[in-house]
């Protein structure tokens, strides 16, 4: 039995002799519509995954590095990329269901603009650019998170026992206190 994507149960149950991944005949795949299952779209949806996942992990690995040259520097580079892959890949997925999915794009041009901001007042050493470059690239990073909650948590175990305005504001109410904490802490800031 398939899992209905939207709460219902659990996602692709049975084994693989028992089910099809993609069922050609209602664009399906694990239970989450698709609008396509041409090899294209899916490659697709694969680099958007892909570079989804680099961002997350990424921008965590540059947010948890000392704040010098090397790895944080090196990690917030593959943030910014791997970002404006999400971000591109994303806005054609949600052109093809704008409807379903303007609010991705919302979240996601949102998203890229912060850590263009963050990164932009790092390169150009902006007045107060420690501050602007943390806000930016936090702000960045927890609208990314926001956005990956809203478009899967009716898919993930505990996320789908939540109501939907949690996955809008969980990463909100638990980001930005670190970032607050970060704000009020880093020596460059508080100059």
């Amino acid at each position: 039995m398939r899992g209905s994507g939207t709460g219902g149960g659990p996602i692709c149950e049975g084994t693989a002799s028992e089910r099809n991944p993609i069922d050609r005949k209602s664009d399906h795949y694990c239970g989450i519509l698709l609008p396509s299952d041409t090899a294209l779209f899916l490659a697709f949806v694969a680099l958007y995954i892909a570079a989804g996942l680099t961002a997350i992990i990424a921008g965590a690995v540059a947010m948890l590095s000392p704040k010098q040259a090397g790895r944080h520097s090196l990690a917030g580079t593959i943030y910014y990329y791997a970002l404006a892959v999400v971000f591109v890949t994303m806005s054609d997925l949600a052109f093809l269901r704008w409807s379903e999915d303007y609010h991705l794009f919302i979240l996601g041009l949102l998203s890229f603009l912060a850590a263009t901001i963050g990164r932009t007042a790092r390169r150009r050493l902006w007045p107060s650019w420690p501050r602007i470059h943390m806000t930016g690239m936090g702000a960045s990073y927890i609208l990314l998170v926001t956005a990956f909650y809203v478009d899967n948590g009716p898919n993930l175990p505990f996320w789908r026992e939540l109501p939907s305005l949690a996955f809008w504001i969980l990463p909100t109410l638990i980001g930005a206190p670190i970032l607050i904490n970060a704000l009020l802490r880093h020596p460059l800031v508080r100059l």
